[in-house]
């Protein structure tokens, strides 16, 4: 079983308990691009206690000395930032190019937090007695499970085992089924660098029971990081109270997108079509799920936007200027196809897109034709759902206090953005909409130095900042009698 790739526990490169195995298929062509060990119950065993082992001496370690181990991550990511971006692109779709930054910012966190690890600073508190000294110091909340998905692999693996290994825990990893790759061969650089053994371990597994059965209720493990849908981290809350783990999560979005008539209208037109379209097809939580347009620049605007998707070169993900590539499998096109039809029969115009791609180019992958619709209400399902596709649809709206409480109304938080050059409106819009991220004439989305997170139903916590290491901390506070 050369031909396997393995996961790596407790230092090892190994082979799943029986010998079983999955695929992982490329998107733009469904041909199998690897087949990986599927971990079952003693694997799962096994990466928990390895990471239980080496908590004992990783967390003892001096911040600075983990933050060495960090910063060797983060060159050698950068060395081989190219050959990470080829396995993105080859088991998520994405363009190379798109995927070679993603890849250049996921290293990032690598650096952020080596730093942030030498800051992780407590407090003297002064003794309201003269008998007695207070202080109040943050240690490693101890090891971690960490579960991410399949439309960042880089990102959304080291956002979470960055803060982790800086604090001083130790983490198992378990990456997306589709896309378990890009993890293993970060975890080839971490080996590569010299991390100690059972520091950081990659089970990978396709089997979702197991991993909440298992993983997650295992009574060593003392906190969950998790990315994902609402409903899954519901799921995973009620498990976890049963033993009072440790939280954090990053679930669903519906990200409102509002142009206001005094916008910028190039920079918002760019933004939009970015936020929606360009972030691996639309499949983000922070892409702009609904685009509010003001009125009175709704006739130009929408023609220009309609104009621009037209523009857009879908292509597989190492053809030269591809800008979105296949969607992540059959059930994810089959989800945004629906909600485009339920749409349309609902009362929207489908203006352009909207449909299966076929044809020599198309046939064999999992594309889909970026769609824009006009005339849609609030109360439709693709303005209500989490789209995670390349489709936009436009709504009009009149006054800001309208469109407020428009973007509001769901239960999501996670992102929001909106365009106008009035200064005063900038900081009004900013406070009053109910997200977690606002991008405010701005549709980069976060760096490292922020904290990223959700308010309502997308999420607890926060990554990134000096939040993000702080969630992966206990606080502790310590009274000395002088006696």
């Amino acid at each position: 079983m050369a031909d396997v790739e393995r996961m790596y526990i407790d230092g090892e490169w190994t082979l799943a308990e029986g010998g079983a195995t999955f695929d992982v298929v490329n998107p733009a062509d469904r041909t199998v691009v690897a087949r990986v060990t599927n971990g079952a119950v003693p694997d799962v065993q096994r990466a928990v206690r390895a990471a239980h082992r080496a908590f004992t001496d990783w967390s003892v370690l001096a911040p600075k000395d983990r933050g060495r181990f960090l910063l060797g991550i983060q060159e050698l990511m950068e060395e081989r930032r190219d050959e990470l971006a080829r396995l993105v692109t080859l088991e998520n779709g994405k363009p190379f190019e798109e995927a070679k930054k993603e890849v250049q910012f996921s290293l990032g966190y690598f650096g952020w937090f080596a730093e942030e690890a030498r800051r992780m600073t407590g407090e003297w508190i002064p003794s309201p007695q003269p008998g007695k000294r207070y202080w109040v110091l943050r240690q490693p909340v101890g090891p971690v499970a960490a579960v991410t998905p399949w439309n960042f692999p880089a990102t959304m693996v080291t956002r979470k085992i960055a803060p982790a290994l800086a604090a001083g825990c130790t983490v198992v990893l378990k990456p997306a089924s589709a896309t378990p790759l890009t993890a293993l061969a970060i975890a080839k650089i971490a080996e590569d660098t010299g991390l100690p053994r059972g520091v950081f371990n990659v089970l990978t597994t396709n089997r979702s029971g197991l991993v909440g059965a298992e993983l997650l209720t295992h009574p060593l493990i003392r906190k969950i990081g998790f990315t994902g849908s609402t409903d899954v981290g519901k799921g995973i809350m009620e498990a976890a109270a049963r033993q009072i783990k440790r939280l954090s999560f990053e679930l669903g979005g519906n990200a409102p997108f509002i142009v206001f008539e005094d916008a910028d209208f190039k920079a918002a037109l760019d933004g939009a079509v970015a936020m929606k379209f360009l972030r691996v097809a639309g499949q983000s939580c922070i892409c702009a799920n609904r685009i509010y347009v003001q009125r009175s620049i709704a006739d130009r605007f929408v023609p220009a936007f309609v104009d621009a998707v037209k523009g857009l070169k879908v292509a597989s993900g190492f053809e030269p200027a591809a800008q979105i590539g296949p969607l992540i499998n059959e059930e994810t096109r089959a989800k945004v196809h629906a909600l485009v039809e339920d749409a349309v029969t609902r009362g929207a115009r489908l203006v352009t897109g909207g449909h299966y791609l076929t044809g020599e180019r198309y046939a064999t992958g999992f594309f889909y034709a970026p769609a824009v619709l006009l005339d849609v209400t609030d109360d439709m399902p693709i303005a209500q759902e989490e789209i995670f596709g390349p489709a936009a649809p436009i709504l009009v709206f009149d006054t800001e206090e309208e469109v407020i409480r428009r973007a509001n109304a769901t239960k999501f938080g996670l992102a929001a953005y909106f365009y106008t050059r009035d200064m005063t409106r900038l900081v009004r819009v900013a406070e009053r909409l109910e997200y977690g991220l606002v991008g405010a004439n701005d549709a980069a989305g976060y760096t490292h130095e922020i904290p990223f997170g959700g308010f309502k139903e997308s999420g607890l916590g926060r990554e990134g900042g000096h939040e993000g290491i702080e969630e992966y901390t206990e606080v502790k506070s310590v009274v000395v009698n002088l006696g």
